[in-house]
């Protein structure tokens, strides 16, 4: 059985993008970039709600020229990968292997999860509130920046107590610090 994991970087105050939906004090240096390349090499589908596939979606027509090899690597494995999007406005994908559902469905991600070879990640503040609160979620990994937003959008939003068993940190020069969790931990 595959693992689902939800990743994210995130404030140190824990927003994902700030009160007038900012995120630019989150875009990460090569040396973070090409550690979150290697994370999400391992993805085979994502699934996505509707605002962070519609902001990750110029990856897979941008162009490369010129671009570095952090970049390009990311977009590469943008492109290789499934994607689900979630979304009840959102009627036809804009991207390359990608599919849209009208609503999350936890037991045909169950499903999905029993059926890849791949882990899946599960992308978004709102959609992995969903998939944490029906028990979905195996793997939390946040990229914690130097920075206090004060407001805006959160990145663990669950609606229920969640216990986390630490498994892995990395501290970055540029002062990121990633945490691993195991969700359900002791």
């Amino acid at each position: 059985m595959a693992k689902l994991v939800y990743s994210a970087i995130a404030s140190l105050d824990g927003m994902v993008e700030d009160a007038h939906g900012d995120f630019g004090w989150a875009a990460p240096d090569d040396e973070v970039h090409a550690f979150v390349n290697d994370l999400e090499r391992r993805i085979g589908t994502y699934l996505l709600g509707r605002r962070l596939y519609e902001t990750m979606a110029p990856w897979e027509t941008m162009p490369l020229d010129g671009a570095s090899s952090v970049i390009r690597d990311f977009a590469e494995i943008w492109r290789a990968a499934d994607k689900i999007v979630y979304s009840t406005t959102l009627h036809a994908a804009t991207t390359e292997r990608t599919r849209v559902e009208p609503t999350f469905d936890p037991e045909a991600v169950r499903e999905l999860k029993r059926r890849a070879d791949r882990e899946l990640g599960v992308g978004g503040g709102t959609l992995a509130a969903q998939a944490l609160a029906a028990g979905l979620v195996d793997e939390l990994g946040l990229l914690l920046v130097p920075v206090v937003v004060g407001s805006g959008k959160h990145a663990l939003a669950t609606p229920r107590f969640t216990q986390l068993e630490l498994l892995d940190t990395r501290r970055f020069a540029s002062g990121v610090v990633y945490l691993r969790y195991r969700v359900g931990g002791s």
